[in-house]
């Protein structure tokens, strides 16, 4: 089977592991085992996905029992295929924490979506940390530590379920549940190229779900591919009589020929020029078969606003009310900081809040007839934990721009991988729809992705070395050109040469020794030929103090899309420059006048 001694944490579909354990050509007990050997493999780099797990020989035990059943004739669609379970759902033998060791307690039964996969056959490897309460989006906010992109270790996973979302993008099981009230089960699989379902309100039970806002919270999957998270829909997907919030199946069609996105001056990118340029790909992909319609975001943004902002703060408070009163230091800062307010919501609060989002929901509905799903950046870009700590509650805000409003407003939606960052991270739209078009966003995703054929993700940070910057050169640190030490001092990787986009000039600069080139983006350039590096964080801070006015360090977009930092040039830079574009290079420039 893939995922062997010698590639520990090579992937794993659901779907291939559940077929070669119903086909008998791998037994459960052999996919469990080698799990085992992907956690030990794996536990050294990230600990602090998970909050606890079954003793080996219990995971071994269940995958053996499993193995009994198909032996008996049973075909289970989940068959031996291994999963992690979000700190917030309960499962019967372990504690339920949601991050906070206080407030811990043995359920008496596991999460009705827990007996359904258990039942299909899946195996429970443990259970994952998570933002506390389920209370942020990015990933920091636990006393057992933050986990981390599973593709670069200095930034975020997301959150809140941010151990679910690592222990799937790192290979350790095939599929984890996470939850999603304001983007949960969202936000992470943005980050880290993964398939985030998140189904309509009601169609996956949330019975032994610890709430965090229990009118709209919603359970969810991660995947790594789209015939995962279908499958694990087929089997938690249902009517549960025990879940007052729960209601029948209703799977609607859904119409792809026009697409709402959010008009071009409404969209926020944070300063986040990748994302802005891969969102632009997005739409040309989506362009190819519908219709891209702009909407206009602000009924959605205020709707969103409300989650935080306004008398829904008070059911995140409502589910904490005994341990704020009792225990409040129990809590993290952070978290506090964020469900207090609710204290001081009164009933009429409430009620006008109410009132006013049924108007936004109405808004919302009639918007359908005039799209027919939405394609939104899951998010408008990603930061580092140290940044996070640094300001935890601003930048969390930013994550959830494109995402608060979904649940509120009783919409299904799927977030997809859409492109990777020079950094490794992830880029993410989300296809949203109206409530039960779960199965028809799924397939309209399969097409999106059929079409953008996305590259695979980049490898896996495995040594934290991932805080490096990428630095296009143009001109005189080019190899073997005067100025190339600064860049071999630094012990700078070279990563290969390259065109930029087709919308920069190149300019020889007047009078400059050595001489150097200015690289300036215009509407009517042309690629441009470079040499990009990889440089420590430390190395380019200090190789940018070196740089000479008029040169300066922006970004620079390359020919694939993707962006760099590199040299670009002040306007005095053009004083008596010669236009040297035609040349494509500055090495045809100096191969012209030696």
């Amino acid at each position: 089977m893939s995922g062997s001694v010698r590639d520990p944490l090579a992937r794993r579909s659901v779907s291939a592991i559940a077929a070669g354990v119903n086909a008998g050509t791998v037994s459960a007990a052999e996919v469990a085992q080698d799990t085992l050997a992907r956690l030990a493999a794996y536990d050294p780099i990230q600990p602090q996905v998970w909050i606890s797990r079954p003793a080996p020989e219990q995971i071994l035990a269940a995958a053996r029992a499993v193995d009994a059943r198909v032996a008996a004739g049973e075909v289970l669609p989940l068959a031996g295929v291994p999963f992690a379970v979000k700190d917030n759902i309960d499962v019967a033998g372990m504690e339920t924490t949601a991050a906070c060791p206080a407030f811990a307690f043995q359920p008496e039964e596991s999460a009705a979506v827990i007996e359904r996969l258990l039942d299909a056959g899946a195996i429970c490897i443990g259970k994952t940390n998570l933002d506390q309460f389920a209370t942020g989006l990015n990933g920091t906010r636990s006393p057992h530590g933050a986990p981390r992109n599973a593709y670069n270790l200095a930034y975020v996973s997301g959150g809140s379920s941010s151990g679910s979302s690592v222990a799937v993008s790192a290979g350790l099981v095939a599929f984890a549940l996470g939850t999603d009230t304001a983007g949960s089960g969202r936000v992470p699989a943005a980050f880290q190229h993964l398939i985030g379902l998140k189904p309509t309100k009601g169609r996956w039970s949330t019975r032994g779900l610890l709430p965090a806002c229990r009118t709209i919270d919603c359970i969810t999957v991660f995947t790594d591919d789209l015939a995962g998270a279908r499958l694990i829909d087929s089997v938690i997907a249902g009517y549960d009589r025990a879940d007052s919030y729960s209601k029948p199946l209703a799977d609607k069609p859904l119409g792809r020929r026009r697409i709402g996105v959010p008009r071009r001056e409404q969209r926020m990118w944070f300063g986040d020029l990748e994302s802005e340029y891969l969102y632009d790909r997005v739409l040309e992909t989506l362009g190819q078969d519908a219709e891209v319609v702009e909407i206009d975001l602000a009924p959605l943004l205020e709707a969103a606003q409300l989650l935080y902002g306004g008398p829904w703060v008070a059911e995140r408070t409502a589910a904490l009310a005994d341990l704020l009163a009792n225990n409040p230091g129990a809590i993290d800062p952070t978290v506090r900081e964020v469900v207090e307010p609710g204290l001081a919501m009164s009933a009429v609060d409430l009620f006008n809040g109410i009132y006013r989002m049924a108007e936004l929901k109405r808004h919302a509905d009639e918007q359908w007839e005039s799209v027919d799903l939405l394609a939104f950046p899951t998010t408008g870009t990603t930061y580092r934990v140290a940044e996070l700590h640094a300001a935890p509650i601003a930048l969390n805000s930013a994550f959830g721009l494109y995402t608060n409003f979904v649940n509120l407003l009783d919409m299904a939606a799927v977030a997809v991988p859409a492109g990777t960052r020079a950094n490794g991270t992830g880029f993410g739209i989300t296809l949203i729809g109206p409530a039960d078009t779960d199965l028809a966003l799924l397939d309209a995703a399969e097409a999106y992705l059929a079409s953008a054929q996305l590259p695979s993700p980049p490898p896996l940070d495995l040594e934290g070395k991932m805080q490096t910057v990428k630095l296009a050169v143009v001109g005189a640190h080019l190899e073997g050109m005067p100025l190339h030490w600064q860049l071999t001092s630094r012990d700078a990787k070279f990563v290969g040469a390259f065109e930029t986009a087709p919308d920069y000039r190149l300019y020889a600069i007047a009078d400059s020794v050595p001489p150097k080139p200015a690289l300036v983006h215009c509407a009517d350039g042309a690629a441009i030929k470079v040499e990009v590096y990889e440089l420590g964080v430390a190395e380019f801070g200090s190789f940018v103090v070196e740089v000479p006015p008029p040169l300066a360090i922006g970004t620079v977009t390359l020919s694939d899309g993707t962006s760099v930092k590199g040299f670009v040039a002040e306007p005095r830079a053009l004083d008596g420059a010669r236009d040297i574009t035609s040349l494509g290079g500055w090495r045809a420039y100096i191969a012209e006048i030696s």
